[in-house]
């Protein structure tokens, strides 16, 4: 799995080629992308031979053009859904969204969700918490496996996840941009034998984000 903030959609050209030449990132099952819009998540999709479901969330005022979040995958996807996350943010009134969608990998349904969290200058701690707390009461339901994936604007919010059962597979990956690290994945109903991650970190001219990823040795999914 990979998730990747791509920064309003802006490079996308560069973000595919990474996405498609990367040896860590282009055999990805699920890739969760963050500030996306509608052409920029269709041309990635088109470019790596994937389906996807997209969200957008409100229409960034210097940019003119929708941002939102997207799944993508080779494998089935669909039954998506929007999730309207509390807090819009102070200064510039953004409304933030989660896309949520069943990917079909190898026979085994994973309800995905690709979430943004309010910015530290947008919205308190306090905040950042109502809005993940919105999506964990979203996949209390799912009958099979869960995968949350995203730029949560914090580290620490990761803990709220581990406290409701989520492995954070993404703990220690260090720095994903600007010296911080927020940007993770996390499953639930998965039996994962062996993980790796990492941040792709050479990826420099595509956001001011890097794209993180995770490879996971899964055992069957329990009936």
């Amino acid at each position: 799995m990979v998730t990747f903030n791509i920064e309003y959609a802006l490079r996308v050209e560069r973000a595919l080629a990474a996405l498609r030449d990367d040896a860590r990132l282009r055999d990805a099952d699920i890739l969760a992308l963050q500030e996306m819009d509608a052409p920029g998540t269709a041309a990635i999709a088109k470019g790596l031979g994937a389906g996807y479901a997209y969200v957008p969330g409100s229409i960034h005022p210097k940019y003119r053009r929708d941002v939102g979040n997207a799944i993508l995958s080779r494998w089935p996807i669909g039954e998506s859904a929007k999730i309207a996350l509390p807090h819009p943010s102070r200064f510039l009134g953004q409304e933030r969204v989660a896309v949520r969608a069943i990917v079909t990998v190898a026979g085994q349904r994973l309800r995905v969700y690709s979430l943004h969290l309010g910015s530290p200058f947008g919205t308190w701690p306090g905040q950042r918490r109502d809005q993940v707390d919105v999506v964990l009461r979203d996949a209390e339901d799912s009958p099979g496996p869960v995968l949350i994936a995203g730029d949560f604007n914090s580290h620490g919010l990761g803990e709220r996840l581990v406290a409701k059962g989520y492995t954070w597979l993404t703990r220690d990956v260090g720095p994903s941009t600007r010296g911080l690290s927020y940007d993770h994945v996390f499953v639930k109903g998965l039996r994962v034998t062996e993980s790796r991650s990492g941040v792709a970190r050479e990826v420099t001219d595509a956001s001011d984000h890097r794209p993180v990823w995770v490879d996971m040795v899964v055992e069957d999914v329990p009936e």
